[in-house]
């Protein structure tokens, strides 16, 4: 049943290299503790604003989730963002942990979504354990843990190397994924490798509940490569996956509206909250 919601735009959760890192809160009304998502943006880790979730934030309040979409801080060339913006996602799955009492959030039941870049960043947070934990011991939250208990990645980046070298056929003269890592696989393989969430699909990290989902007809980000692979590596870890295909979908379409006619992530929608209330 839908239910009245609260929103709060621009809360901030944390301060890193002088830069104020904000979220946007949507929580549902009544006394709690409920489930709750930390929410990462896509935008090919150079663009992009958390009210892409803006339509996914309602929807899932309504259905008792909270819902905390950040920004992050973002690359461009000759100024790298890795591992400083997976460090502000984990910042935020912290801050909500950390502040669950306030919240209304169950501390014992968060999760992750992310689309695109944002699915990369998801994933990594939750996989990567303590890799790049530990950056910014100044945070109000920094001791909390940053574990999680369910992962959603929608048309997601999981093998750096891969789309690396797909930015390299398309746009020659920028690659997105050599801004954001700072240097070219060739000059540090194991960057890209460290970087690569599907390294991260092991047996110690299974008892992360999964969702993928994914269009037939991704223009950008290559199914068979990124989600096909990554579900792969998942299920021979033994990992609970749960794969959601989107027929004749192309790339970017997780920012329209739910409710709209014929809307692609109305396809997805009830679909992630059977997982979500199996998995979270």
């Amino acid at each position: 049943m839908a239910g009245e919601i609260d929103v709060r735009l621009g809360v901030t959760y944390a301060t890193h290299d002088g830069v104020a890192l904000a979220g946007d809160l949507y929580q549902p009304k009544g006394a709690g503790p409920f489930p709750a998502l930390v929410a990462v943006h896509g935008g090919g880790w150079q663009q992009g604003v958390r009210a892409a979730f803006q339509y996914w934030g309602k929807y899932l309040a309504e259905r008792g989730y909270v819902l905390f979409s950040v920004s992050y801080r973002l690359a461009k060339k000759g100024h790298k963002a890795f591992p400083q913006a997976v460090q502000d996602v984990l910042a935020g799955i912290q801050f909500v942990r950390g502040s669950a009492a306030a919240l209304k959030v169950d501390p014992e039941r968060i999760g992750a979504i992310g689309a695109s870049a944002g699915g990369h960043l998801a994933s990594l947070a939750a996989l990567s354990g303590t890799t790049f934990a530990g950056g910014y011991p100044q945070d109000q939250f920094a001791s909390v843990s940053t574990k999680i208990k369910a992962l959603a990645g929608i048309y997601g980046v999981y093998d750096l190397k891969e789309m690396y070298h797909r930015y390299l056929m398309q746009s020659p003269r920028e690659n997105n994924i050599e801004n954001f890592l700072g240097a070219s696989p060739m000059e540090n393989p194991r960057l890209y490798f460290e970087a690569s969430s599907i390294n991260y699909a092991t047996v110690a990290n299974n008892h992360i509940g999964v969702f993928l989902s994914v269009g037939t007809e991704d223009d950008l980000v290559n199914r068979a490569t990124q989600t096909d692979a990554f579900l792969l590596a998942l299920k021979q870890a033994n990992f609970f996956v749960r794969p959601c295909i989107v027929q004749g979908a192309p790339h970017y379409w997780a920012n329209d509206p739910i409710d709209e006619p014929g809307s692609l992530p109305g396809f997805v929608a009830p679909r992630l909250v059977r997982f979500l209330q199996e998995r979270l």
